[in-house]
């Protein structure tokens, strides 16, 4: 999707211009369906270039910059613990695995989906805050295993609940209804792109 800019104001529509083609379906000022930055995106669109069906465009443009909002709350909570998100994501991995909490590196890089070595360089940070501890596996002394040190489950326990408060403050807008509705559809969507389990490939 285009990261054009929002569209100067005189060449916004507005109920009674002359390009009713331009318009959002929803009226402007339904508190319902209140307009939004990709509104400008999609209206700039349809003037432009009326011959394409803007609907994705529009959905996938809503899906990327709530992921935006998304990130930075993330960003801002997960600094005031002194972590980023890639670090409480090892952490709440290895909380949520169960006693002893520790995993593979493998377990890990399943989880993360990213790659060995992004893995290896949160593990060095984490273990340097002492979070975190690396041992050998007692049944393959190639492998290792990462473990949550006693500091490391604290801090996550410590975090979970404002965590989910502050994810809860980011979806407040909708009814619990609509959150119902919303996980479907995100789950039907990721479904459809293989993503089922952390143990896929």
């Amino acid at each position: 999707m285009s990261r054009a800019q929002h569209a100067h104001p005189e060449h916004r529509q507005h109920p009674g211009s002359q390009h009713p083609e331009s318009h959002h379906p929803e009226s402007p000022t339904d508190p319902a369906h209140p307009r939004d930055a990709v509104d400008d995106i999609v209206d700039q669109w349809r003037r432009e270039r009326p011959d394409v069906d803007s609907t994705a465009m529009a959905l996938v443009g809503r899906i990327n910059r709530f992921q935006n909002h998304v990130a930075l709350s993330l960003r801002e909570f997960f600094a005031l613990y002194g972590l980023d998100f890639s670090e409480f994501d090892v952490l709440a991995t290895l909380r949520r695995s169960g006693a002893p909490y520790e995993l593979s590196a493998g377990a890990l890089l399943k989880s993360a989906m990213v790659t060995s070595g992004a893995i290896t360089n949160r593990v060095d940070r984490l273990s340097g805050k002492g979070l975190v501890e690396r041992r050998p596996s007692p049944t393959d002394r190639r492998a290792v295993l990462i473990r949550l040190t006693p500091a490391g489950r604290e801090l996550v326990d410590t975090m979970l609940q404002p965590h989910v408060a502050n994810e809860e403050s980011l979806i407040s807008a909708l009814t619990p209804e609509e959150c119902v509705q919303l996980d479907g559809l995100l789950r039907k969507l990721l479904a459809a792109r293989g993503d089922t389990s952390l143990q896929g490939g």
